[in-house]
């Protein structure tokens, strides 16, 4: 196992956007995965990546219909074909994309923070897919931009070594938690759909894209 592949108390607290003492409450009674080097806690990256999967997939959302409307929050000029073999390249094409739509304020903090957040923990999901995202206060409201690689992108540190080849770059307010999850798992849980992301890489324009996903 390689030093990146564990992370310490402060990184996942960065990363769940909590306090050190959450997460290490959390490690105390159990509650996430975590184990002892020494008398230190130290978190494996793939576990964590996975609790979290867990928990945006998970009961929080089974009694409520998913109310995300695709339409409002992706257009066709914010879907892109990408020639891109790796993941930095193919994430800030998309960022420079996604900060042209009005909800976006600031484009350099955008791609920043966004490279930071995969840095951090990979945000592919498996099945050829990466679900970027961050919340910032920069954002005025929720914003995707979609990628289609033809270049398969092998660096994204994916669960079941799938090279990436669809991302969707999710943007939103600051204090749009619930909304910004609610839209976190409808994207997971509808590109599960294999007949989905198979037609969504034999589309043969952005406008084929934007029918597939708000069809």
């Amino acid at each position: 196992m390689i030093d990146d592949d564990i992370l310490t108390i402060e990184e996942v607290a960065k990363y769940l956007r909590v306090s050190e003492r959450t997460v290490y409450d959390w490690a105390q009674k159990g509650e996430i995965p975590s184990g002892k080097i020494g008398t230190v806690w130290r978190f494996k990256k793939s576990d964590i990546e996975k609790w979290v999967d867990d928990r945006l997939c998970g009961h929080r959302f089974d009694n409520r219909p998913a109310a995300v409307h695709v339409d409002s929050i992706i257009s066709p000029d914010r879907i892109l074909f990408l020639d891109y073999s790796n993941k930095r390249d193919a994430l800030l094409a998309l960022a420079d994309n996604l900060a042209l739509a009005p909800q976006v304020k600031n484009r350099q903090e955008l791609g920043q923070e966004i490279l930071k957040r995969d840095e951090l923990m990979s945000t592919a999901i498996g099945r050829g897919i990466a679900i970027p995202h961050v919340r910032l206060a920069s954002v005025t409201d929720l914003v995707v931009s979609v990628g289609i690689s033809h270049t398969p992108i092998s660096d994204f540190s994916t669960l079941d070594d799938e090279p990436v080849r669809l991302i969707f770059m999710i943007a939103a307010a600051f204090n749009q938690h619930a909304y910004y999850l609610q839209t976190l798992s409808f994207f997971s849980a509808r590109l599960k759909n294999r007949e989905l992301r198979d037609s969504l890489l034999k589309a043969q324009s952005t406008r084929e894209v934007y029918d597939l996903l708000t069809g």
